[in-house]
């Protein structure tokens, strides 16, 4: 079942999806939710029985590790060691275990998950790779802000977002691409490389799923800019949100402030900030 979730004004040109609505509180449950009930009524989920793995930075281990518990099955992660204390408290919580691999290291934490889905004959979503992230995106995510940008009367100018796995932004792109072609999609992109940077979820070592030829435009934002930005956005609107929603919401005003769009630009504020307050 798709999780609903408000679009919600920032300014009179920039718009957000609040995912912090969804139950773990990521735009991450909505692949996992999509992934999962697939695998599960193909059969390849056992609930009570498979064992299930994933590599990630956090997000998409904490809405595994949930549905895992849900099913009533083992939860093993793998992600660098250098993501947030607080997201690797939130996968314990729900019962998941942690092997941790370098910092930043994605390549190595994938490959010891598909060890260990050899070695257990278990399960993975494979969010790097899965076709289905985008297909989520393409047949939840990217109708539900159409219906809700048109619903509040806004015309649209850009989709702006950032990219760990590539899935929302590639199934926004399709459906963009088919249904309102006119709608530009601006990539969040960290400025210092990957070795080096913290915007935890957006620019994981690799592009994986997401085709960056196919973005109209990319804006850079510092790491420390995107945390000052989530603390002001923090103290400014009441809300929490986390360090890749900070670079979101810089990058749209970047995007307003160069290109004075008649139109709105919408974003996705993509976690909960209590999970980076350390």
């Amino acid at each position: 079942m798709n999780t609903p979730t408000p679009l919600i004004k920032i300014t009179d040109r920039i718009y957000a999806k609040l995912e912090t609505y969804q139950p773990t509180g990521s735009v991450k449950d909505r692949m996992i939710q999509y992934i999962v009930e697939d695998a599960v009524s193909k059969g390849k989920i056992i609930p009570g029985e498979t064992q299930i793995f994933e590599a990630t930075s956090g997000n998409t281990g904490i809405a595994l590790a949930a549905a895992a518990a849900r099913l009533g099955c083992r939860c093993l992660i793998m992600m660098p060691r250098n993501m947030s204390l607080e997201r690797r408290a939130m996968i314990k919580a729900f019962g998941a275990e942690i092997i941790f691999v370098e910092d930043n290291d994605f390549k190595e934490a994938i490959v010891i998950r598909d060890e260990l889905i050899k070695k257990f004959n278990g399960w993975s979503p494979y969010q790097f790779e899965n076709p289905l992230n985008v297909e989520c995106h393409y047949l939840k995510t990217a109708p539900e802000i159409h219906s809700q940008v048109k619903e509040l009367g806004l015309d649209w100018d850009c989709f702006l977002h950032g990219s760990g796995t590539g899935g929302t932004m590639m199934g926004m792109k399709k459906y963009i691409d088919e249904n309102i072609p006119e709608i530009k999609c601006v990539l969040t992109q960290p400025a210092e490389d990957n070795a080096s940077h913290g915007i935890q979820g957006i620019n994981d070592g690799a592009n994986f799923l997401l085709n960056p030829d196919l973005m109209d435009e990319f804006i850079f934002v510092k790491t420390d800019d995107a945390i000052d930005r989530m603390k002001r956005f923090a103290k400014e609107k009441g809300l929490l949100v986390g360090i890749s929603s900070g670079a979101n919401i810089l990058a749209a005003e970047k995007y307003v402030e160069m290109h004075e769009p008649e139109g709105v630009v919408v974003t996705i504020l993509c976690d909960r900030g209590e999970r980076y307050l350390k």
